[in-house]
């Protein structure tokens, strides 16, 4: 486990260094055996060791010195429904949390969008944060997808890996900033749905975006 947590504290520091997240804003989490690693509650990430990550269990229960995540939650019920994906990253990143505060999603305006594995990424409809509500409305709006937005808050993006979860968030906070400025002019042109399925088979043989 001390791989993980190490891994885990990596990825917080990239994503305040990147600037992401800022302050104690934003959280993350990795699949262990027997559950999951979370970030804790309330820490600046200046301030976080990689012993004050958090061991939770799939019912919920935590262990250590430390509160987990008060969006713990969403990480739960995200890691326990979704098999294959064995990384969450949320973030409150600028051009992400702008476009929620719009409550809008992202359409197809870029073939990037596949990134998150379908056509469009959604925005989920505004819960108060930390609560199971929110929870379930990231997990619908995840289904089928790599990738969210909630409502006047931020981002969750997921991932095989956390490496991956990381790139996904990074792209998609680079995808938000792109339709945004495009608004700024008119009405992006979007992909049509043959176009999308043409970069789908394209993206089966695209190396950074397989499973890993």
């Amino acid at each position: 486990m001390k791989n993980e947590r190490d891994e885990l504290l990596a990825v917080m520091q990239k994503l305040s260094h990147m600037g992401l997240n800022r302050g104690t804003s934003g959280n993350a989490s990795v699949r262990v055996d027997g559950g999951f690693l979370v970030t804790p509650s309330g820490m600046h990430v200046d301030d976080m060791l990689a012993a004050d990550m958090v061991p939770m269990n799939f019912e919920g229960e935590a262990e250590g010195e430390r509160q987990p995540s008060s969006e713990w939650h969403f990480h739960l019920d995200i890691l326990k429904h979704r098999p294959e994906i064995n990384a969450v990253v949320h973030t409150h990143s600028t051009f992400a949390t702008t476009l929620a505060c719009l409550r809008k999603g992202l359409p197809p305006f870029h073939y990037m969008i596949a990134l998150a594995g379908g056509d469009s990424i959604r925005c989920a409809p505004y819960a108060l944060f930390g609560t199971e509500a929110l929870s379930h409305a990231a997990v619908k709006a995840l289904e089928g997808r790599r990738a969210c937005l909630l409502a006047n808050h931020g981002m969750i993006a997921l991932g095989g890996s956390l490496r991956q979860a990381l790139d996904v968030a990074v792209e998609v906070e680079s995808l938000c900033e792109q339709y945004l400025r495009a608004l700024q002019v008119g009405e992006p042109v979007l992909l049509n749905s043959h176009e999308m399925a043409e970069v789908f088979e394209q993206f089966k043989d695209y190396g950074r975006w397989k499973k890993r």
